[in-house]
């Protein structure tokens, strides 16, 4: 395990715009990055635990704001519930952390800390080996380590950056979401037979070594920019590697990102498919190997109210069928003839008779209707969904419908988000891409 003297900072400060509405409570109201619900738990909660297993027993999280400071204090707390100790950052600091980079130096400072810490946001889930990025760092007298994960030139093209690397897995440069086309000219090493289709880009954990960090930051260039803006990626790696500091890089195993609906339910998916041993550790025993799923007991044991058999009967004679990659959490009542697959089921969830439910997040204590179709979609907490046989509601293709809204029978979405506590009649053809914020926005498709 790794070495008791690391330390993790979370940077926990961001609003979570692209993950709308899944951070939302309300209309106006934004819930913090770290409390989106995964697996059954707050994020946060995951990416403590990944660092506690692996010999973490101290945090520091960088807040931003009294809400998402004070809702993050009050799922951890100072960390007595698991096994270690948090502190936050100062809310006086708040002005000053602009930017992912600013806000790590600005806090080392406060912290003063000086030993080596694991920088990680908290908008991502990783696989990762702390033991392998921490030799990696002596190895390499390293005053960063970036943790890297590799992906092909088509997957890069135009979306994330790539790093230059040294034979001694040192950064040498950067090249901001290139074109494919620049891929392949400035790495014509990928187009020969035989050799990896992949280059490593930045997976934004970071192993640093403090000390040597602050003293590096204390340049006339950083600081301005630390008053300014200053992130990881794009403004401070790039200038310490251009200061002659040794940056170096450690593949890690996965990264799933959790910053929009599509990648948020792709990251779930995979993860309930055991691509994230750590996580796939922390959930348990599945019920049934093959198909590989997890069911709480109190949902087993729960009733329908139709036909008063429980869970467990019902799947036992094949009335109720479930495929691999599904989490049912607890007190869940499903009814006869319900079909689910790579699904997470929260709690207190009532799934009604016929309904089929594949590649989507069901919050905790939603109501599905008889015999609605929801595929690849989120349905947020308390959110009630009134089909019937006559007129099943469908929604698909990352739609998401936040928190406590309603949906009338006959109501059919593809790729439609729906604020909070929103009430949508039975409409049809609402454009892909079309955000519901309002009940006006809802009007103009009634």
């Amino acid at each position: 395990m790794g070495d008791d003297s690391t330390v993790g900072i979370i940077l926990a400060g961001g609003r979570g715009e692209r993950a709308k509405p899944i951070t939302l409570q309300s209309a106006d109201y934004i819930r913090s990055k770290a409390l989106i619900p995964f697996a059954g738990r707050p994020l946060i909660e995951w990416i403590i635990e990944a660092c506690r297993d692996q010999g973490i027993r101290r945090f520091y999280v960088v807040a931003q704001g009294m809400e998402n400071r004070s809702q993050i204090k009050l799922v951890l707390g100072h960390g007595e519930r698991h096994g270690v100790e948090i502190d936050y950052s100062r809310a006086r600091f708040d002005p000053y952390n602009v930017g992912s980079g600013a806000a790590t130096l600005h806090n080392l400072e406060q912290w003063n800390l000086t030993g080596t810490a694991l920088v990680l946001p908290v908008d991502s889930l990783f696989e990762f080996s702390l033991d392998r990025l921490l030799a990696a760092q002596r190895n390499a007298d390293a005053v960063v380590t970036v943790a890297a994960v590799s992906r092909t030139p088509e997957e890069i093209a135009g979306k994330y950056g790539v790093m230059r690397t040294t034979s001694e897995h040192l950064v040498c440069g950067f090249l901001e979401k290139p074109k494919l086309s620049v891929i392949e000219r400035e790495f014509p090493e990928i187009t020969r037979p035989q050799r990896p289709r992949t280059l490593a880009t930045n997976a934004g954990m970071y192993l640093i070594d403090c000390a040597r960090l602050r003293l590096a930051a204390r340049t006339p260039e950083l600081i301005r920019l630390a008053q300014q803006r200053l992130d990881w990626g794009n403004d401070l790696l790039p200038r310490l590697v251009g200061l002659g500091h040794p940056v170096a890089v450690e593949p890690i195993a996965r990264l799933g990102d959790l910053g929009n609906i599509h990648d948020y339910l792709d990251t779930l998916g995979d993860a309930l498919n055991g691509l994230y041993p750590q996580l796939d550790r922390a959930l348990g025993t599945p019920v049934s190997t093959n198909p590989r799923y997890w069911i709480h007991e109190s949902s087993l044991r729960s009733k329908d109210h139709i036909t008063g058999t429980t869970l467990a009967q019902k799947i036992a004679e094949g009335s109720v069928v479930i495929g691999p990659g599904v989490r049912i959490g607890r007190h869940v009542e499903v009814g006869a003839g319900v079909r689910l697959r790579a699904t997470d089921i929260g709690d207190g969830v009532d799934l009604h008779e016929g309904a089929q439910v594949e590649g989507s997040v069901l919050g905790d204590s939603a109501v599905i209707g008889a015999y609605a179709h929801i595929s690849d979609s989120y349905v947020g907490p308390m959110v009630q969904v009134r089909s019937d046989a006559r007129a099943p509601v469908r929604l698909e293709a990352l739609s998401a419908v936040g928190d406590g809204a309603q949906l009338w029978s006959g109501t059919r979405l593809s790729g439609v988000s729906v604020y909070p506590r929103l009430r949508v009649p039975a409409v049809s053809g609402v454009p892909s891409g079309t955000q519901l914020t309002s009940s006006d926005d809802v009007l103009r498709w009634v």
